[in-house]
């Protein structure tokens, strides 16, 4: 048994506000996230048009706040013009971005719509890699005017009377990225300026929306984080949010590489909260530009070959490339290939829940935050069915208790060491000493007298003997305790049998003296919730 540990929380040490958009989720029309998986027209369940309405009961229920869509790299060719009015009158066009086919079968419209029948909001995101100003200010006021002008009056005409009123507007797609269509690595004074004008242009078609620029793709980009300086710069005052990405690695079998990787995540964050401070300190502004994570995940990949003597990673050169060979790949819908990530259902739910819990701890800073795979998630599905994998149960905890106010979590535990590591030229990884094996957030729901700590263990064969110390709670007490946790890491989830990894309520354990005490199993994910007795 390992040693004991120990997480202290104080309702006096308060991070900030959690914005109920942390907990969100991205979709781009790669492979079957949209065709297939949202869009199927032959599926038994579909609709008029077209939609997949187990999927969107499905998610209905979770209440997922918001979706950022409709991509993506995708995005920044597309030509939403050719995506609405009679599906007769559409256009076809190649998305040179993953090399398929773009029917526009699912259009702007199609797109808002189906946010409107989960239940969630819009995040959209605009073309500015080959789109101009005058195409994002035609798109949002098609979008969100009421009527009485050439756009607005177009929409009511293709069938929706109303404004869409979309709030949130991303302004690109990793636009410092060479693989990006009209990418403005070489020029983020260019890309900042051009910000400026889009976002105070749309903004003066509609002054109740909010717009985010682009920051660095990955903390690995080599102009991070200088570029993302130089853009801000230019469009500090007419913006709302910085938009950044980020995919963590891990090799296979490298637990506790994958599991720690949510260090990378707040030191990425760090940097750039200390970047928006220095610009909003240039700017003399009084306003906070906030963040916005709005693609992230956790993989398991294998090892690739170095190239030693190349110096820094140059991204143009890996990305300028042609193949020959490549075929563009018109999808099917009713023909989605089954989708499988390696491993089982725990460690991917557990690499994705310690993302999340560190995007809790700066909830002063990040204000959005879209699981790039959080569709699949709140909803695992195939062709036929929809069902829960373990990653649902994770997000829906967080979706019902991760409310009000984030507070400072002190945590006490046996640490480990990860050596540095690369995963190829790109991905390399400085090492981290000292690792807590518990990894934890909390937080406060004022209004509802409510403390929930949350909890992994990222111990692949100790339990622990864990002390939550709440005395400055005073008068709380235990009320839930959950526990999900699987011997068989292979064990995935699936229809009809969407239980097998799921939590359960705990129920040994104490409570003295504001202190709660109880043995967390390896590789686990835990809740603890307090609520003041009455």
């Amino acid at each position: 048994m390992a040693q004991k540990a120990k997480i202290t929380v104080h309702p006096s040490f308060e991070i900030g506000e959690i914005s109920n958009r942390l907990f969100s989720a991205f979709l781009e029309p790669i492979g079957t996230m949209v065709n297939g998986t949202m869009f199927n027209p032959k599926h038994p369940t579909a609709d008029e048009q077209g939609f997949r309405t187990d999927y969107i009961n499905a998610l209905k229920k979770t209440g997922v706040p918001a979706v950022r869509l409709p991509g993506g790299n995708f995005v920044s060719a597309w030509q939403w013009k050719d995506s609405i009015g009679p599906m007769s009158e559409r256009k076809v066009h190649l998305d040179p971005a993953w090399h398929q086919y773009i029917l526009n079968d699912v259009g702007h419209d199609e797109y808002l719509q189906w946010a409107q029948k989960v239940g969630t909001e819009a995040l959209y995101t605009v073309n500015m890699g080959t789109g101009t100003i005058q195409d994002a200010m035609d798109l949002v006021e098609y979008t969100n005017h009421p009527g009485g002008t050439y756009w607005s009056d177009l929409r009511r005409k293709y069938g929706h009377e109303d404004p869409y009123n979309v709030k949130m507007w991303y302004l690109g797609n990793e636009m410092d990225g060479p693989w990006q269509l009209g990418a403005w690595d070489k020029n983020p004074e260019g890309y900042g300026h051009k910000v400026l004008e889009t976002s105070k242009a749309i903004k003066w078609i509609d002054e109740t929306i909010e717009t985010a620029v682009c920051g660095s793709s990955a903390p690995f980009m080599e102009g991070f984080p200088n570029w993302d300086e130089a853009v801000l710069d230019k469009c500090y005052d007419v913006v709302d949010y910085v938009s950044v990405h980020h995919y963590h690695s891990a090799a296979p079998g490298d637990i506790k590489a994958l599991l720690g990787g949510a260090l990378y995540y707040e030191d990425y964050i760090n940097t750039l909260s200390s970047m928006i401070d220095y610009v909003q300190s240039k700017h003399r502004s009084p306003k906070q530009v906030q963040i916005s994570f709005d693609e992230y995940g956790a993989m398991v990949r294998p090892l690739q070959e170095l190239h030693p003597g190349y110096g820094r990673y140059n991204m143009a050169r890996n990305h300028y490339r042609f193949d020959p060979e490549r075929k563009y790949i018109l999808h099917d819908p009713d023909n989605m290939p089954e989708r499988q990530f390696p491993g089982g259902d725990m460690i991917q739910a557990l690499s994705m829940a310690s993302i999340q819990l560190a995007l809790l701890r700066h909830a002063d800073r990040v204000k959005i935050g879209c699981m790039t795979g959080g569709l699949p998630a709140l909803a695992a599905s195939n062709h036929d069915h929809v069902w829960k994998a373990a990653s649902h149960y994770v997000f829906m905890d967080l979706l019902k208790y991760a409310k009000g106010t984030s507070l400072q979590t002190k945590v006490e535990s046996e640490t480990y060491d990860m050596p540095g590591y690369a995963i190829e030229d790109t991905s390399q990884y400085t090492g981290k000493e000292g690792v807590n094996y518990i990894d934890s957030a909390s937080c406060y729901d004022k209004k509802s007298k409510r403390l929930t700590v949350f909890a992994i263990n990222r111990n692949e064969e100790s339990d622990y003997p864990l002390t939550v110390d709440i005395k400055g709670f005073e008068g709380f007490k235990p009320v839930s305790v959950y526990t999900m946790q699987t011997d068989d890491l292979d064990l995935k989830n699936s229809f009809g049998n969407d239980t097998l990894i799921c939590p359960k309520e705990g129920k040994k354990y104490t409570f003295k003296d504001g202190e709660f005490k109880l043995h967390v199993k390896p590789l686990s994910w835990n809740v603890f919730v307090f609520e003041k007795e009455k």
